[in-house]
């Protein structure tokens, strides 16, 4: 059995790893003329984390990350609304880690290169389109320089993000990403240590919101940890169309994110304005997401990762979510005689899981403790259990935990 997969990302080379594993050939397509390092922090909570750990990947990522051992919500003030361990702390089989998400990236990339070759993966070689036969997938490839060619495979994966080729030919008529209206800004710099270097803070609510935490340790400068840091904050009317395209490696602006913390937090961790200023390159991202899909599979053709399920960044899922389909699909190709059957189950299985979770994020997710906060006491508060019971704070982070986490609860 030989797989095609469009994109080179963290969904895709997660599926070279398990399909190869599964003793499946594979055949790589990025669009990029390299696969590079880039982007800012990320989470990786425990389930995805455990998937990676059985494909013997855990020490890089130690190496790479920092394994959180607390989350706390607070409103903008600082008071806390919620706070619980993550992790191996909080009874998990594996860590939740923390890890600039190029440094992701290079782990898994460097185990395909080590474990298929390094000819498994061809760079600057876009998907254009696939056609069926009664047998396979043949897809129509491009290059920069002009260059045209095809690729015969038994199935194709599309796993080339939001603007998906693949879910395009599938779903000629979606049109583009739909916009939240919320601007996201995301940095990383070097910042001094804050409590024992492995607690993440999000703070705010329904204006902006703030998120806080270390990436990255420093064995020259124990005191100091690579930070990353995010600002989120409406900008535009739901539905609209962004100011400028989705793009991770577009460039923020200062003066567009600064008003939306100047002069509101007041956090005894951290002056947002003051790490923001001292980074000396952030990124912008409109906050888009799909519609949840009636189907991702037709025939021998499905989708994986932000082309089958794109969503807003709350609640570190997105990528998570698309290491779990990775080793989903994995399981289910079993035999070519069975390749339409087995990603008719993935569907299944995947599916209507990733469009609970993209449904839950756009009502702001395990954040949205911190709205509810917000509106009920707007200026702070006295006693946190007269604005929300322990009982009603629990239900919104929890309730979305047992959607992401799945059976890892």
């Amino acid at each position: 059995m030989k797989a095609l997969i469009a994109g080179a990302g963290i969904g895709g080379l997660t599926t070279a790893l398990h399909l190869h594993e599964a003793g499946i050939e594979v055949e790589i397509f990025e669009r990029a003329d390299e696969v590079r390092e880039l982007g800012v922090g990320i989470n990786m909570l425990p389930h995805a984390v455990a998937v990676l750990a059985d494909l013997g990947l855990l020490p890089g990522l130690d190496a790479a990350g920092i394994r959180v051992r607390e989350l706390i919500y607070t409103n903008r003030f600082g008071q806390i609304v919620w706070q619980e361990l993550r992790g191996l702390d909080a009874g998990h089989e594996a860590p939740q880690i923390s890890i600039h998400r190029g440094k992701l990236l290079g782990v898994i990339h460097r185990a395909v290169i080590a474990r298929l070759g390094p000819d498994v993966i061809r760079t600057g070689c876009r998907v254009d389109g696939f056609e069926q036969t009664e047998d396979g997938v043949v897809v129509r490839l491009g290059g920069q320089d002009g260059w045209r060619g095809t690729a015969c495979g038994d199935l194709l994966i599309g796993a080339d993000g939001i603007h998906s080729t693949v879910r395009a030919q599938l779903y000629p008529d979606e049109g583009a990403p739909i916009w939240s209206g919320i601007m996201l800004w995301r940095g990383a710099t070097r910042w001094p240590i804050w409590r024992d270097g492995r607690t993440m803070a999000i703070s705010g609510g329904n204006f902006a919101k703030f998120v806080y935490y270390p990436i990255e340790a420093d064995p020259a400068e124990p005191g100091m940890r690579l930070t990353n840091w995010a600002v989120m904050a409406k900008v535009g009317e739901a539905g609209a169309t962004p100011l400028r395209r989705e793009d991770w490696s577009r460039s923020g602006i200062p003066d567009e994110v600064l008003p939306f913390v100047r002069d509101r937090f007041h956090l005894d961790f951290v002056d947002p304005a003051s790490i923001i200023q001292a980074t000396e390159n952030f990124y912008e991202y409109p906050n888009c997401d799909r519609e949840p899909l009636p189907r991702w599979s037709f025939g021998r053709v499905t989708l994986l990762g932000d082309a089958a399920h794109p969503m807003y960044p709350v609640g570190s899922n997105g990528a998570s979510q698309s290491i779990l389909d990775a080793r989903c699909l994995a399981g289910h190709l079993r035999t070519r005689d069975e390749i339409e059957a087995a990603l008719s189950r993935y569907d299944a299985e995947r599916r209507p899981a990733t469009s609970e979770i993209v449904l839950a994020n756009r009502r702001g997710g395990p954040e949205g403790v911190i709205d509810m906060v917000e509106a009920r006491a707007p200026d702070g508060f006295d006693d946190i259990d007269a604005v929300a019971s322990f009982e009603e704070r629990q239900a919104v982070v929890r309730g979305y935990a047992s959607l992401a986490h799945g059976r890892d609860r």
